[in-house]
């Protein structure tokens, strides 16, 4: 097969989430990932519900296509044994708190002795400097801290509570995919590997990228419903009669008259293009009337002829199910060990290449599984 990471060799400490996300990518895209795990305190994510074919289906998911190796860390012969293999190794990444590695004597500084080209990636909540560096913290955390929670929700009932984990993900897991592959092309002409400090708080910030240079350097500072994205506008999301809801984000003079034809609400051509709160106000009001006098169904039939940025907000289940998702490959059905039969419904990798093809070779194994490494 031709896999684009083909010959990387990757050695994955973390757990959770962001690390197992990153180095997931990784694998997918053909880096030979080893997953080392402590044999008695096992990653939050076997544990988790719901199980499939014997085992949590996030586990299944997020470690597809790495060996399990089962190793007691504190064991100073499993360090050693750590340290003999070092050199064969590209990259490492790791997920503690700053400071761990270093009293297991697996840091940077000490492998980078062993193999001057390795690449080490750590991933915490704030980063390797700082007063906050020794702080737990979880997504949410990060996202109040970063400015990204105080300028969304609504106005009456504060900041909203995602279904997902944005700062781990968006943050960590894909800032430090960027990294480490921006640090083996490097490595390609200075011969030498680095250390990567990814802070998912400093990354997520990043996300707030047009509201913060407004406010950086424009002195205009967003709050909940007060800009173009958030609330301010009549971009965003309408109730149905049925209680679903549209997404609307018809911003464009183009795809605005086609809304205001479509809806036949003159009040949009009128205002929608206003500065003033208060024209906003009577816009979004004008809409929100008119979408709660039809089922979603039915908008879902109208607004399918038209390109006016008019979707429904789907359930997971029904997204997963969808026509976009078959066309597109959104789930892909992964063998439960390499040459079974047997197979189970995972999220697809979403990258796709005109020549190179993705890993699929089978779901994450049982803790230990592949002691032989």
């Amino acid at each position: 097969m031709s896999y684009v990471l083909k010959g990387l060799k990757i050695l994955d400490f973390s757990t959770l989430l962001p690390g197992p996300f990153a180095t997931l990518y990784l694998a997918d895209l053909g880096a030979e990932v080893v997953h080392i795990e402590s044999p008695t305190r096992p990653d939050l994510l076997r544990l988790m519900p719901p199980f499939a074919n014997g085992q949590a289906t996030s586990q299944s998911y997020l470690n597809r296509n790495k060996q399990s190796v089962a190793l007691d860390l504190k064991d100073p012969a499993n360090i050693e044994l750590v340290k003999s293999k070092i050199a064969d190794y590209d990259i490492v990444i790791e997920q503690f708190r700053p400071g761990v590695m270093q009293r297991l004597g697996l840091d940077y500084q000490t492998l980078s002795e062993i193999n001057p080209k390795l690449i080490y990636c750590s991933i915490t909540g704030y980063g390797q400097t700082g007063t906050y560096k020794d702080k737990a913290g979880h997504d949410i955390n990060y996202l109040a801290l970063s400015g990204i929670a105080g300028h969304s929700g609504r106005i009456e009932n504060g900041p909203p509570a995602l279904g997902i984990q944005v700062a781990d993900v968006a943050g960590g897991s894909m800032h430090a995919v960027i990294a480490i592959l921006a640090a083996v092309i490097e490595r390609q002409q200075s011969g030498k590997g680095q250390y990567i400090d990814i802070s998912m708080t400093d990354c997520v910030v990043t996300m707030s990228n047009l509201a913060a240079s407004a406010s950086l350097a424009g002195n205009q500072h967003q709050s909940p419903e007060s800009g173009y994205l958030n609330g301010g506008t009549f971009y965003d999301y309408y109730e149905t009669q049925d209680g679903r809801y549209l997404s609307i984000g018809s911003l464009e003079p183009q795809f605005m008259q086609g809304l205001a034809q479509s809806l036949e609400l003159p009040i949009l051509l009128e205002k929608g293009a206003s500065y003033a709160a208060e024209d906003h106000a009577a816009v979004k009001q004008a809409i929100q009337n008119k979408i709660k006098t039809k089922s979603l169904s039915e908008w879902q039939t109208l607004f399918a002829a038209l390109d006016v940025c008019v979707e429904p907000v789907l359930k997971l289940e029904e997204a997963l199910h969808s026509d976009l998702a078959q066309q597109r490959g959104w789930v892909v059905q992964v063998p439960l060990k390499s040459s079974s039969q047997q197979t189970e419904a995972q999220l697809a990798c979403p990258i796709k290449f005109s020549r190179s093809t993705i890993r699929y070779e089978f779901v994450g194994q049982q803790l230990g599984e592949s002691q032989n490494w």
